[in-house]
């Protein structure tokens, strides 16, 4: 089984997805800022996170490649996995507006709140109602035709969304406590000018590290579900 991820930044790698989908089977297959045609077809295609807005295609060519690929496979309900960017491109791809929030930039270490739908849902059920995780976005969406919202935070409303078999996660499930915080040392001059607080940030460190237990476990599920679907 094939994992094909769109990764778009060096440093944004699949963190603590990738031994969730080797253990159940899939070989990852990176494609750095690029598509083939072949990926249509893959058991799986995963988006990943990256700076840009989905709404820069003319500056990044890419993003209207990956687009294409989301289109079709939603069109042949084929699964997609998108973080952050990734979730964007899938809420686009599925006829929703992506577009820069008005509640400024969200970022660090904090919870989202499930809704009744996500906890019911076969992927999610078993977490508690607020997980902390990790979350570095500026963008956001309107609510993605056909999709079923299953978490928000008090900052942005659409934060996970189930489409058929396909999942978005606005937020970065995927990353650990390290990860971050070397986020945090690559982006410390941008957070700055954005007006954030690096050492606070760095302070809420500890709060993603105690959650990387459940976190990796809910990707487990996702992992656990991609699979099922692939056979």
């Amino acid at each position: 089984m094939r994992a094909v991820v769109y990764q778009h930044e060096e440093h944004e790698g699949v963190g603590l997805l990738g031994p969730a989908l080797e253990e159940v089977g899939f070989t990852l297959v990176n494609r750095f800022r690029a598509v083939r045609r072949e990926d249509v077809d893959a058991e799986l295609v995963v988006v990943m996170g990256g700076p840009m807005g989905v709404y820069e295609a003319d500056q990044h060519p890419f993003l209207r490649d990956e687009l294409a690929i989301l289109l079709e496979r939603l069109a042949n309900e084929r699964p997609c996995l998108g973080f952050c960017l990734g979730a964007q491109m899938l809420a686009a791809a599925a006829g929703a507006e992506v577009f820069p929030g008005k509640n400024g930039f969200e970022v660090g270490a904090a919870p989202v709140r499930w809704t009744k739908e996500g906890l019911e849902d076969e992927v999610i059920a078993g977490a508690r109602p607020k997980s902390t995780v990790a979350h570095w976005h500026g963008d956001t969406f309107k609510p993605v035709p056909g999709a079923t919202l299953l978490a928000s935070t008090d900052r942005y409303v659409q934060q996970a969304f189930r489409l058929g078999g396909s999942y978005g996660f606005q937020f970065h499930l995927e990353l650990t406590a390290a990860e971050l915080g070397h986020w945090l040392e690559l982006g410390a001059e941008d957070l700055k000018q954005r007006g954030k607080d690096l050492a606070e940030l760095k302070s809420q460190l500890p709060r993603l590290k105690a959650a990387e237990k459940e976190n990796t476990e809910l990707l487990q599920r996702l992992a656990h579900h991609f699979a099922q679907l692939a056979r």
